[in-house]
């Protein structure tokens, strides 16, 4: 395997990362690669033998042009600043593909590094394979997401809760950098280095700005605008991050971090899976709300580069803050129309998006099932479907889509048919964890891959758990 690096953050001030190399494992097994991804990230092989990939992306061996890094960050958890940084995260390179583009390639659960705060640096093979799994289903998805190349088996146990396989996973990114990575430049490093810092990413990530005026608030306002993307698709498909924390909002608008991460089956703004969320501050109907706390933190990094002047440099950010909220109304609303067939929202579609969504909480209905009836009333069966309520409410969209001429093909391009259902993923991890099969894994990846395919419905991976195992399911970090 053959990497075309081209390591730009080595040139960033030194306190930004430390050098580090992986720690070798005992005894690395590839368990997964991602053939497709390595094609478009224009990997060459030169020698494709599994022992030699699985013992590159362990770190056993260092790949030719690499440039190991472990970064440093800050980042606000549960509202709480803390000095983080790559704690068990190293990355190797950034792989230059042959149309310019630039990703991270980073192997998680490498080793120890000087960020690892008495951590042991490793990952479980249970909890790659799960971010390996839903960061590749969220693709499919066609949501901006940080992506696995490969998952390399340690040969070493792993201490948790319980002794666990140990595992490294290959993450490509855009880049890794975070709102956190901006938190620790702008209370830890000089003031020139959070001015060359920003003028990086801006090159990085938005070359258009470059000649912007006010450049700290151009990179502001591009990356609310990702941000709103990014949570409006999260709700699209009833994705919970389950751990908003600063240093896992990328600047990027990439989804990143699949620790406590789960799908909503019950339609329920309150659902919490994450066990360390004891508050629900990261709850489904949260998120918009976090992704714009987690913005101001953002822009109060930036308030030294927006203007000289404190005060007015304070009313520009929130200039850019405040159109938050409505620019996210619009953009959800459009798409909880196109969920239902529709185009051109007219005042009335709102109190009938209103009064779906309602019907739903009410009765505890499946999210993503009561879209997939609407439009295949033969794939979903269930008897809430024939309520009364929902009957006249049928009706009446029924009556609306006569004057949609596309409302079949908005609502397929807008709603899966397939999501990782909880109970479906943690199935097929403990069969893997428990007798080291990997069929039921692999068939579900590739199910995921398909996820708005109508062809050979799979029914069995439609159907949500029953409401008292949804209720009791709980997500972990995994460190």
């Amino acid at each position: 395997m053959q990497f075309n690096f081209d390591n730009t953050y080595h040139t960033l001030a030194p306190e930004m990362f430390s050098e580090c190399k992986p720690t070798p494992v005992q005894s690395p097994q590839l368990v997964l690669f991602n053939n497709a991804l390595a094609t478009e990230l224009d990997i060459e092989f030169i020698d494709n033998n599994t022992k030699t990939l699985a013992a590159l992306l362990s770190g056993n061996i260092i790949a030719d042009g690499a440039a190991c890094l472990a970064q440093a960050y800050g980042g606000h958890q549960f509202g709480h600043f803390n000095m983080l940084g790559d704690g068990r995260a190293i990355l190797i390179g950034e792989q230059v593909t042959a149309a310019g583009l630039r990703f991270d390639i980073q192997l998680k659960g490498s080793g120890i590094t000087p960020y690892s705060r008495r951590g042991d640096g490793r990952a479980t093979l249970s909890a790659m394979l799960r971010e390996y799994l839903i960061s590749e289903a969220m693709y499919a998805l066609n949501i901006p997401t940080s992506r696995s190349l490969a998952v390399v088996a340690t040969g070493e146990a792993v201490y948790r809760e319980q002794v666990q396989q140990g595992a490294v996973l290959t993450r490509v990114a855009a880049s890794h950098i975070r709102v956190g990575t901006f938190e620790y430049v702008s209370r830890f490093c000089a003031p020139q280095t959070l001015r060359d810092f920003t003028n990086y990413v801006v090159k990085r990530h938005f070359p258009e700005i470059l000649l912007d005026e006010n450049l700290a608030i151009s990179l502001l306002t591009k990356v609310l605008d990702k941000q709103i993307d990014l949570i409006v698709n999260w709700m699209r498909v009833g994705f919970i991050h389950g751990v908003m924390n600063t240093d896992n909002m990328t600047i990027s608008g990439e989804t990143i971090d699949y620790g406590p991460c789960a799908f909503i089956n019950a339609y329920n703004p309150s659902t919490v899976f994450s066990s360390i969320d004891t508050g629900g501050r990261y709850a489904f109907g949260n998120q918009p709300t976090m992704a714009l706390w987690n913005l101001t933190r953002l822009a109060e990094c930036l308030l030294p580069l927006i203007d000289s002047d404190t005060n007015m440099a304070i009313k520009k950010a929130e200039t850019v803050l405040n159109t938050f909220q409505s620019i996210f109304d619009e953009r959800y609303m459009t798409m909880l129309a196109q969920k239902i067939g529709i185009t051109n929202v007219q005042d009335s579609d709102r109190q009938m998006i209103a009064t779906l969504l309602n019907w739903m909480f009410i009765n505890k209905t499946d999210y993503t099932n009561t879209f997939v009836r609407l439009m295949y009333p033969n794939f979903i069966s269930d008897n809430v479907y024939q309520q009364s309520d929902f009957l006249y409410w049928e009706k009446a969209w029924k009556e609306r889509m006569a004057s949609e001429d596309n409302w079949l093909q908005t609502m397929q391009q807008t709603n899966p048919i397939y999501i990782p259902r909880n109970h479906r993923v943690e199935a097929a991890l403990q069969q893997v964890t428990e007798t080291g099969t990997m069929s039921t894994f692999n068939a579900l990846v590739n199910r995921l891959s398909e996820p708005y395919s109508t062809t050979n419905p799979d029914f069995e991976l439609m159907a949500p758990p029953a409401f008292s195992d949804d209720a009791c399911y709980k997500t972990y970090c995994g460190t």
